[in-house]
C-alpha cells in the first residue's frame, strides 16, 4: 500500500536508473504490531520533513515497512566486497532503500530500512534486526554527526512486535538510516568482478555527479574520482583516530564513496590509550585495530583503485601505474590530516618540523600509564592536570615543559590556544559503559536512559555540567570489553 506524502516526503529514484545488474526491486515484509520507539524530530525538521506527521500511526507503518510512502521505488543494493580480507558476494541482505528524499534545499538523500526482512541478497538470514543494535546505531551515528564527523544518521527506530531468533529470542525493530548515498567500495567491486566495463563506467558516472559534481568536466574524470575518493577517506579516517572511534568491521563493503561513516555494529570509543585496542568479538586477529585503521584504509582505496582499471588508461600497465600513484598519495594525505588534527588537540596554529615527536611522545606516555584517551585532552584543554592519571610522572611533566615551550613559540594567545583545543577535544564521547547502560534500560521499555546520554552527547565541546557524569571511567571488571555485529 502507498501513503500520501503529508509528512513531506519527497521521493527520487536515480539509482534505478542504473542497469537493474546494480539492485533487485523488492518490499519490505510486513510486521505485526510496530510502535515507534525512538524518533529525531530535530534531524527530521532539517530535512525538510513534518515532523508531528512522521509521529503518527501511519508513519510508523512507513517506518516499519508495513506501508510504502508516496513516490518511493523500494530496492535492495547488490555490492561485494573484501570480509577481513576474503571477497565475497553481498548485497543488502537486511536493508531496503525506500528512494531518495529530496530536501527544501535540493540535497538528496538515501532513506533505508534496516531490519524489513528478505531480500534476494539474504544469503539464507530472516533479513530482520534486534532492537538492541538499532538503538546502537542510533546512538552512535547521532554522536558521530554531533562531534563533526562524517556519518549516516539516524531517523527513526521502530519495535516491530516480533521477536529475532538469534542464541537467544530478542525483541525485534527497524532502523530507518539516512545517508548522502548507500554507494560502497564494494558496490564497484561487484561492478568490475560480475559486470561490463560499461556498467562500471555508468555506475562511476552517476557517482561522480551524484557526490563530486565539480569533476564531471574534468578531462581526466576518472583519476580526478579516484583521488577525490582517496581524499575524503583519508580525512574521514583521521577524524575517527582524532577521537578515539573504533569502527571494529572496516570491510570494503563497509566504506561508502562518499566519505561518510556507515555501518556501527560492532564499534566503540577507546577508553584506555593503546593502538592494539580492538572491541569487535570476530576480530580476533586484530586487523581492524584503532591503530590498523589508517593502514586499512589505504588497502581498501586500493582495492577501489583496481575497479577503476579499464577507466583510467587503455592500456593495462598505464592504468595500473595511474592507479598506483594515486594510491601511493594516501599514506602522506593521512598523515596530513591526522597531525592538522592534533596540532589543534593541542593548541597548536602553526607547523614546526618537531611536532609529530611532541605528538608521539604524549602518546607514548598515555600508552605507559594507561591513561584515558579523551578524558587526557580533556584535563589539558581545562588546566585540570590533577584529573590526569599522567600528573607528577617524570615523563609527563618532562612532555608538558616541552609543550609549553612550543606554544610560547606561537603568534596566538594562551586563551586563543585554549580557545582552539576545546573546539577540538570532546569533553565527551559514548562511553561503552553508558552506551550498554541505554540499551540494557531500554529492553525493560526505559527509554529515559538513553534520552539523556543522548542530550548530553548533543554538544560535545560544550564542556558543561551535565557531561561530568558521562565523563566517568567504567569501574573495571578486570575483562575487556567487546561488541558484536549488529543481529
Amino acid at each position: 500500500m502507498t501513503k500520501s506524502n503529508e509528512s513531506g516526503w519527497n521521493f527520487d529514484n536515480s539509482y534505478t536508473k542504473l542497469p537493474e545488474f546494480f539492485y533487485s526491486n523488492t518490499n519490505p515484509t510486513s510486521v505485526r504490531s510496530p510502535e515507534m520507539v525512538k524518533f529525531n524530530e530535530t534531524f527530521a525538521k532539517s530535512l525538510g520533513l513534518t515532523a508531528e506527521a512522521l509521529q503518527s500511526e501511519e508513519a510508523t507503518a512507513i517506518f516499519a515497512g508495513n506501508d510504502i510512502p508516496l513516490g518511493a521505488s523500494p530496492i535492495a543494493q547488490a555490492y561485494a566486497g573484501h570480509q577481513f580480507g576474503h571477497f565475497t558476494m553481498l548485497g543488502d541482505g537486511r536493508a531496503i532503500l525506500l528512494g531518495e528524499h529530496i530536501t527544501p534545499t535540493g540535497e538528496r538523500y538515501d532513506i533505508q530500512l534496516k531490519g524489513p526482512g528478505r531480500t534476494p541478497y539474504s544469503r539464507g538470514g530472516d533479513g530482520r534486526a534486534a532492537l538492541g543494535p538499532m538503538l546502537r546505531e542510533y546512538i552512535i551515528s547521532e554522536a558521530m554527526h554531533a562531534l563533526g564527523i562524517p556519518t549516516t544518521r539516524s531517523l527513526a527506530v521502530v519495535s516491530t512486535g516480533q521477536p529475532v531468533i538469534r542464541e537467544t529470542n530478542l525483541p525485534g525493530a527497524i532502523l530507518t538510516r539516512v545517508a548522502s548515498s548507500h554507494i560502497r567500495v564494494g558496490t564497484f567491486q561487484y561492478a568490475a568482478k560480475w559486470g561490463s566495463v560499461e556498467d562500471t563506467r555508468a555506475l562511476a558516472d552517476y557517482t561522480i555527479t551524484r557526490h563530486y559534481s565539480e569533476i564531471n568536466d574534468h578531462e581526466d574524470k576518472y583519476l580526478s574520482f579516484l583521488k577525490a575518493v582517496i581524499n575524503r577517506q583519508a580525512k574521514l579516517i583521521s577524524q575517527w583516530q582524532l577521537v578515539g572511534f573504533i569502527h571494529g568491521v572496516m570491510n570494503t563493503d563497509n566504506m561508502t564513496i562518499s566519505g561518510e561513516t556507515i555501518d556501527y555494529g560492532p564499534c566503540a570509543f577507546m577508553d584506555t590509550y593503546d593502538p592494539e585496542t580492538v572491541f569487535s568479538s570476530i576480530d580476533a586477529r586484530g586487523r581492524y585495530a584503532y591503530g590498523n585503521q589508517p593502514g586499512i584504509g589505504g588497502w581498501n582505496l586500493a582495492r577501489f583503485a583496481e575497479t577503476l582499471l579499464d577507466l583510467l588508461h587503455d592500456n593495462d600497465e598505464e592504468a595500473v601505474k595511474i592507479a598506483q600513484d594515486a594510491i601511493s598519495e594516501y599514506p602522506e594525505l593521512s598523515r596530513g590530516y591526522w597531525l592538522e588534527g592534533m596540532r589543534a588537540k593541542l593548541g597548536i596554529f602553526n607547523v614546526e618540523e618537531q611536532d609529530e615527536t611532541l605528538i608521539n611522545d604524549l602518546l607514548n606516555v598515555m600508552k605507559q600509564y594507561k591513561a584515558d584517551y579523551t578524558n587526557t585532552f580533556r584535563a589539558l584543554t581545562r588546566e585540570a592536570h590533577e584529573e590526569s592519571v599522567l600528573q607528577g610522572t617524570l615523563e609527563f611533566n618532562d612532555w608538558y615543559k616541552r609543550w609549553q615551550e612550543r606554544l610560547s613559540r606561537q603568534e596566538q594567545s594562551k586563551e586563543a590556544a585554549l580557545d582552539l583545543m576545546r573546539k577540538s577535544n570532546p569533553s565527551i564521547i559514548p562511553r561503552n559503559h553508558r552506551v550498554e547502560e541505554a540499551l540494557d534500560a531500554a529492553q525493560e521499555d526505559d527509554y529515559s536512559v538513553m534520552n539523556k546520554l543522548l542530550e548530553a552527547l548533543a554538544n560535545p565541546y560544550d564542556y558543561t555540567s551535565v557531561q561530568e557524569e558521562y565523563c566517568k571511567l567504567p569501574d573495571s571488571t578486570g575483562l575487556p570489553y567487546r561488541t558484536y555485529c549488529g543481529t
